[in-house]
């Protein structure tokens, strides 16, 4: 809104860079621009502001698709007034030459044209697309219409305004049917998740089956060490009782053979002793061979081999031949 102050009988407007003020005077153009500051009266004075910045038109509105189902678009315009001068000779804004407020509403004029331009473009490519096409690809083909169309449009570009962008917020269905259209895809992002949710549980159960093999071969595997610790140390027990044995009869044997040669020993000192004593008794039976009677039986007196005599009988025959030889000594 252009600022204006007053003076008794004359005023001055000053203007933003973003409108373009268009003053007439007596119905002939005195000053047109934008950003404008200048002196005026009020009798003889017309005043026209035109924004000339980038102006947004939100857009919801209803349509109904080939198979009948009803949609609501909701969308933003983007545009300007490119021709400030032809906009205002089409479009009504004056303002107030004491206020400087607009005497009409004629941006409520201009986003009602642009949003009827923009629905019937709409409406149009909707009417020719099924439900599932309108909420699968409508957002862009309907940002590319309703842009071709309202930039085309010769009442738009007949009263200077330029379409800058046009954005598709959103193609939406009614709530039950929208509904409906979601449960298949729900359906399938639900079974995905089971699927997943399965994949999950199998590879748990999986995981849990390799770890309960794997102990069990941790066992299976310590059993058999424990196994060949068994066997292992049954065959040191064999080996320690096979060297025992072995020594024992090592030690036998060399205990056998120490009783053997002390039994030869002895029986060779035996018969070194008997053949001694046979060649004595040898010697003496021939010593005594070559005495006579009575000498060897005193000679057996002397040593006391003869036996324990109970009772002698001597008789003459025996004492003579004693006495003969007694006296043949002296």
């Amino acid at each position: 809104m252009a600022d204006i102050t007053r003076f008794r009988f004359i005023s001055h407007l000053r203007a933003n860079p973003t409108t373009h003020v268009r003053h007439l005077r007596n119905g002939k153009v005195a000053h047109d621009g934008a950003g404008q500051a200048f002196w005026f009266r009020a009798l003889n004075s017309s005043l026209s502001e035109i924004p000339i910045d980038d102006r947004e038109q939100p857009l919801l509105f209803h349509g109904r698709t080939q198979d009948f189902q009803d949609v609501v678009v909701q969308a933003t315009v983007t545009y300007r007034v490119i021709d400030p001068a032809l906009a205002a000779g089409r479009l009504d804004f004056g303002i107030d030459p004491n206020t400087g407020l607009w005497r009409s509403t004629p941006l409520e004029q201009l986003g009602g044209l642009l949003t009827e331009l923009a629905q019937q473009t709409a409406l149009d490519l909707l009417a020719r697309m099924s439900l599932t096409e309108a909420l699968s690809e409508g957002m862009a083909a309907l940002r590319a219409a309703v842009g071709t169309g309202l930039r085309e449009d010769q009442r738009l570009t007949g009263i200077g305004i330029g379409v800058e962008d046009v954005r598709v917020v959103a193609v939406r269905a009614e709530r039950d049917v929208e509904k409906a259209l979601q449960t298949p895809t729900r359906e399938m992002v639900q079974q995905a998740a089971d699927k997943a949710t399965y994949e999950r549980r199998a590879m748990a159960v999986e995981r849990e089956r390799s770890i309960a093999e794997n102990e069990l071969q941790n066992q299976i595997e310590l059993a058999r060490r424990e196994e060949q610790l068994v066997n292992q140390r049954g065959q040191n027990e064999r080996m320690r009782a096979t060297e025992a044995a072995a020594a024992g009869q090592i030690e036998t044997q060399a205990a056998a053979g120490r009783q053997r040669a002390l039994a030869e020993a002895e029986a060779d000192a035996k018969r070194v002793i008997g053949a001694a004593e046979a060649a004595a008794e040898q010697a003496m039976m021939e010593a005594y061979a070559e005495l006579d009677q009575a000498t060897i039986l005193a000679l057996a007196i002397k040593q006391g081999a003869l036996p324990d005599i109970g009772t002698l009988n001597l008789t003459p025959d025996l004492i003579t031949p004693l006495l003969a030889k007694l006296a043949e000594t002296r």
